[in-house]
């Protein structure tokens, strides 16, 4: 065996696209994305048996910090054979070596790996599978866990939806719980165009509503900026709702025309007719607000690895609620990945607590249940350490120097 620094991207795509734990933070494209936007450097390691044949790559981040040393970051990494223990242990010993030549303090990595099967109130199943020993053999050899946090703690989250893709659409669509599927329906009385255009403009004008809304921090412009210009067409995709909100008010005045018709006669629900009246009303004020042949609601952007595919990040509006485009935007992108023969379609990232009192978060994870299939709890982070004193202080340094720098 031998370590490999600096894998050439064609031979490093040709191990990583077909692992069976491919991932897109763990592909070429990330690495590079991370340095242009987040100032840290990548690293595409790997190790090589006797026959010159790479056995496990890593794309290790590293972020220099104002002591001299670096620490390092291997997002849903290492892409290695977990069974093989053999290997494990050599890779590791190599990685500690790297640790010292570049003076990282320690790496982290948190691989695509499941802890053991859990039920929808995220607890574990008696009898399911497990991957204890694993946890076990990474602890033995030095390696340091990051805990079992249930909320958004780590670098990634450590739970997790994926529907599985390699069945039947009929019965994906039936793992669909009913409520989602019911807005599907209801989606299409709104006439919704979906295309896949690239609009990181459109897009960023309806994050930051979310931002605004939600109570989070959207990342710059130019973060999905060059998001979309590094990992290109062949790595990312979207998935725009659009409606024309004279068409809509158009249809919402003849349907209220008729239930008044209707009213006049009626002798029995009269009070359903007038609460249908009453939501037409409503309906027809929101889309009276709003100017434009054609607007944007809701853009989903989705990205791909090997055959894998992730939601990434969503950007709607409050006529995106209103219309279920939301909901439609995440169907159209899991039967787009289906028809391109992928394995999975993940949502990449929930709480371990679906009662969770951070309303926002329950609420994400209320929506992405929805879409039924495995709710995944992975191993966790751990860290190979290299400098213990360092590592032990580097934290509270880090805020001392954040704060400061202002």
């Amino acid at each position: 065996m031998r370590f490999v620094e600096n894998i050439e991207k064609e031979e490093y795509d040709a191990f990583t696209q077909k692992h069976e734990k491919s991932h897109f933070l763990q592909s070429y494209e990330w690495g590079k994305f991370c340095e242009a936007v987040k100032g840290q450097i990548a690293h595409y390691v790997g190790m090589k048996d006797d026959n010159e044949n790479l056995v496990a790559t890593a794309l290790i981040l590293e972020k220099k910090t104002p002591l001299g040393y670096s620490y390092g970051y291997s997002p849903r990494g290492f892409l290695i054979d977990y069974t093989n223990k053999a290997y494990i242990k050599v890779f590791t010993g190599f990685l500690r070596q790297f640790m010292i030549d570049k003076k990282m303090i320690y790496i982290k990595f948190d691989p695509d790996i499941k802890y053991q099967d859990i039920d929808e109130e995220g607890k574990k199943i008696e009898g399911g599978e497990n991957n204890y020993e694993l946890y076990d053999y990474l602890k033995s050899l030095g390696y340091l866990h990051g805990g079992f946090y249930k909320l958004y703690e780590g670098n990634q989250p450590r739970y997790t939806f994926r529907i599985n893709l390699k069945k039947p659409w009929e019965e994906v669509e039936q793992r669909f719980s009913k409520t989602f599927r019911k807005s599907i329906k209801r989606s299409e009385q709104y006439n919704i165009r979906i295309d896949n255009n690239v609009d990181v403009a459109g897009f960023y004008n309806l994050i930051q509503e979310n931002s605004s809304k939600d109570g989070f921090d959207a990342k710059s412009k130019n973060f999905y900026e060059k998001f979309v210009e590094i990992l290109d067409a062949k790595n990312i995709k979207f998935f725009n709702a659009y409606i024309k909100p004279q068409e809509l008010l158009a249809n919402i005045n003849k349907k209220i025309e008729e239930q008044e018709n209707l009213l006049k006669t009626a002798t029995k629900k009269q009070e359903d007719i007038k609460n249908k009246i009453a939501r037409l009303n409503k309906e027809k004020e929101e889309f009276a607000r709003v100017e434009g042949e054609e607007i944007l609601i809701c853009s989903l952007i989705c990205t791909y690895t090997g055959n894998r595919a992730w939601s990434l990040y969503i950007g709607s509006n409050d006529l995106a609620n209103l219309t279920f485009a939301v909901s439609l935007c995440y169907y159209e992108a899991i039967k787009d990945a289906y028809e391109q023969k992928l394995d999975f379609f993940d949502l990449f990232g929930v709480v371990g607590d679906p009662h969770t009192t951070y309303k926002n978060l329950a609420r994400i994870y209320d929506f992405k249940r929805k879409f039924g299939d495995e709710y995944i709890e992975f191993i966790g982070e751990f860290d190979l350490v290299n400098k213990k004193f360092l590592y032990k202080i580097l934290p509270f340094l880090l805020k001392i120097y954040r704060k400061l720098r202002g």
